[in-house]
C-alpha cells in the first residue's frame, strides 16, 4: 500500500505550527497499523541511542560551522523528540501536546522578568545573566512545593551524561552550598596533587589504584574547566579533532614521499609530528 504524500508535505503558506503538525501526523502515520513495521517496533528504550547520536551530530555540525548541516541535524533531533512523544502517546503516558504545553508553561513561569513583572511603562526589569540563573533556580525549587525533598543535593544530575560533563555538573551543584575551590588556581593546585598521586599509583603497578587516581585527576580537571568557564566535553572534543587533523596531515605528507606511518620509525614519526604542529 502506498500512502499519499502530498497532504504531508509543507507548503509555502504553512505556518511553523502547521509544519510541526505535519511532522506529528507523519510520525503518527508511521506508527499506525498501515505505517512502518520498524517505527511500530520502537520503544522508549530502543530510541535512547538515536537521541544521543542525533544530539552529538548537532554539536558536530555546529563545530564544523556549517549552517546547512546544523539545520539538517536539528531536524533529525526534532524527529526523535516527536518520535518519543508518539511512542509515549501510544502507551497512554503523554502526548506531544503535553510536551509542548509543559515547556511553554515552564519558560513563561521561569522568566517572570520578561512575561509578568513589567514596569508601569511595560518595560522589563534589567537582570544580569547571573541574576536570571539564580532566579531560575529559586523558581525551580519552589515548583517542587510539596514534593518529597530530594535525598541529596546532587539528585537530578543524570548518571547517563558523559562523565566529564557530569563531573562538571556535580561541581557546579556543590558550589551552590559553598563547597568548592575558591578559584581556578585552587583547582590547579589540586590537579598537581592528583597528578602526583597518579604517579605514585603507576609506580605501585596496582591497576585498581591507577584507575582510581586517574579518575580523581579527570574529575579535578573537569572542575578546573568549570572554574575557567570552559565546557570540558567540548574542549576534549576540539582536542580530539585537532589531533586527528594533524595525524591525517602527517599521513598525507608521508604518503607524498612514498612512505606510511606503518613504515616509519617512532623517532621519525615524532619529528614529522613536530613539523606538522609547526604548520598547524
Amino acid at each position: 500500500m502506498t500512502l499519499p504524500t502530498a497532504p504531508f508535505l509543507p507548503t509555502a503558506d504553512d505556518t511553523p505550527g502547521a509544519r510541526f503538525q505535519k511532522l506529528v501526523e507523519i510520525m503518527r502515520t508511521l506508527r499506525s497499523p498501515k505505517g512502518c513495521a520498524w517505527d511500530r517496533k520502537q520503544t522508549l528504550h530502543t530510541l535512547r541511542p538515536y537521541i544521543l547520536e542525533e544530539a552529538y551530530e548537532v554539536v558536530a555540525a555546529i563545530d564544523d560551522g556549517d549552517p546547512s548541516a546544523v539545520c539538517d541535524e536539528l531536524g533529525d533531533l526534532l524527529l526523535e523528540v516527536v518520535f518519543v512523544a508518539q511512542v509515549a502517546s501510544d502507551e497512554g503516558d503523554f502526548s506531544v501536546s503535553d510536551v509542548t504545553d509543559a515547556i511553554i508553561a515552564k519558560l513563561v513561569r521561569r522568566h517572570p522578568h520578561v512575561f509578568t513583572h513589567k514596569g508601569q511603562d511595560g518595560s522589563e526589569p534589567e537582570l544580569t545573566p547571573e541574576e536570571v540563573s539564580a532566579q531560575w533556580d529559586r523558581i525551580k525549587a519552589a515548583e517542587r512545593g510539596g514534593a518529597p525533598a530530594p535525598e541529596s543535593f546532587l539528585d537530578g544530575i543524570p548518571a547517563v551524561q558523559p562523565a566529564l560533563m557530569r563531573a562538571s555538573r556535580i561541581g557546579g551543584r556543590t558550589t551552590k552550598v559553598g563547597f568548592d575551590w575558591d578559584d581556578a588556581y585552587g583547582v590547579l593546585k589540586k590537579t598537581d596533587e592528583e597528578l602526583a598521586e597518579l604517579r605514585d599509583a603507576v609506580e605501585s603497578a596496582n591497576q585498581a589504584h591507577i584507575e582510581e587516581e586517574l579518575g580523581d585527576l579527570l574529575f579535578t580537571v573537569a572542575n578546573l574547566a568549570r572554574k575557567l568557564d570552559v565546557d570540558p566535553e567540548l574542549a576534549l572534543r576540539a582536542a580530539n579533532d585537532k589531533f586527528e587533523r594533524r595525524f591525517r596531515t602527517m599521513e598525507q605528507r608521508l604518503a607524498e614521499r612514498g612512505s606510511s606511518v606503518q613504515d616509519t620509525s617512532s623517532g621519525d614519526l615524532e619529528r614529522e609530528w613536530q613539523a606538522v604542529k609547526r604548520l598547524t
